[in-house]
């Protein structure tokens, strides 16, 4: 575990956070002081269609992308059947009295039907805004890394990526024409390096259709933390909380409503032998955005322990994500993370780790109070 500082806002809070260990495995208006609302030239705009048609059928990155619209999250849109994708289903199926299987069944094939007009991939022009930043380069080293401003993105092909909710080899996958390849190296060969794309600002790619991310700025009082999610595609519309329970034999983590309805659902990475889960019924204490880590080698396993103690700085490749969320169990939190490929194949120090797109729209459905149930 690790302590976290956090930004003013949410100082009084006193956090630990924990470290990685391999295992197997909406249509925008423009702002207006009247409106709120921002623009985002890259959201999803249904309403119009598609800015260019699909290039050939994705039925699986179809039914992700509508489960990411609808709080059924995916985690990375990948159009593959993997365990994120089979939890998704599981909840959808959960949500609509449907039988749960985990599988693209014809009961739950029908349910998503309404949903068949959103396209499973857009085309979206960079804007020049969203292509200036500051990319790091991200050495491995903890020391190295405390001497940066900021654990930001390493590129710009890093930061679509985190946009779309996908990863960086599925973008280049979409665009091979932009690759300079006639077509992306095979899946799972280690010996071909992978295409990769020279992004930059007026370029136009396709890219996973997510939405969700209609953004009404009146309803974010931090600056800095709107722009994060608008960065991460994550609107301000989420649904609110009564609690959420954590189910480690399932790995996810659910949003219930007053009524015990399960709201939404992601795939979570949650304990280990060493620092297992800690089961029980706790609250949340609140947000903490933009958290720097503490690493403390004490508090963590398969670090040398003569390592010094460090302050890792904020940032979306920060080893804790872009938010914490703190738990009334001391030196536990949820929070998100700079690998999320590894969401639910990795462990964690105890804590309740989420892609950083999960993470930041959980951060909205919860409020200080919130009951969390963490369940065997």
């Amino acid at each position: 575990m690790i302590r976290v500082a956090l930004a003013a806002s949410v100082a009084a809070l006193s956090l630990t956070a924990c470290s990685v260990t391999e295992t197997s495995e909406q249509q925008n208006a423009p702002e207006t002081a009247q409106s709120g609302q921002s623009v985002d030239p890259m959201a999803s705009n249904d309403q119009d269609g598609p800015t260019v048609a699909e290039d050939r059928p994705r039925p699986l990155m179809q039914a992700q992308v509508v489960l990411d619209r609808l709080g059924f999250t995916p985690g990375v849109v990948d159009g593959k059947m993997g365990m994120s994708t089979v939890n998704a289903i599981k909840g959808f199926q959960e949500s609509r009295g449907l039988t749960v299987t985990g599988e693209l069944d014809e009961p739950t094939v029908q349910a998503l039907s309404q949903w068949q007009s959103i396209p499973a991939t857009r085309i979206v022009t960079i804007p020049p805004e969203f292509a200036s930043d500051e990319f790091v380069d991200i050495p491995e080293d903890r020391k190295a890394q405390a001497k940066l401003n900021r654990m930001g993105y390493e590129s710009l092909a890093e930061k679509l990526a985190e946009r779309f909710h996908t990863t960086e080899e599925v973008l280049a996958e979409l665009n091979p024409e932009l690759t300079g390849s006639a077509s992306p190296a095979p899946a799972g060969n280690d010996s071909v390096e992978a295409p990769t794309i020279a992004y930059k600002a007026g370029m136009r790619l396709r890219v996973p259709n997510v939405g969700a991310d209609q953004f009404d700025a009146s309803k974010v009082k931090d600056a800095q933390w709107a722009d994060t999610l608008r960065k991460l595609g994550v609107g301000t519309n989420q649904p609110t909380a009564a609690s959420i329970e954590v189910d480690k034999s399932e790995q996810v983590l659910r949003v219930l409503g007053e009524d015990g309805k399960l709201l939404a659902q992601f795939t979570a990475t949650m304990g280990s032998s060493q620092f297992p889960l800690p089961l029980g019924t706790w609250t949340i204490k609140g947000n903490a955005y933009h958290p720097t880590w503490h690493y403390d080698p004490a508090l963590l396993a398969n670090v040398p322990k003569s390592d010094p103690k460090l302050e890792i700085p904020p940032g979306p490749n920060n080893p804790v994500g872009v938010v914490w969320m703190d738990l009334s169990k001391e030196h536990y939190g949820i929070h998100g993370t700079d690998e999320p490929s590894r969401i639910g194949r990795a462990e964690s120090n105890g804590c309740i780790r989420l892609t950083n797109w999960d993470a930041a729209r959980l951060a909205q459905m919860i409020r200080p109070g919130t009951k969390a149930v963490f369940r065997a």
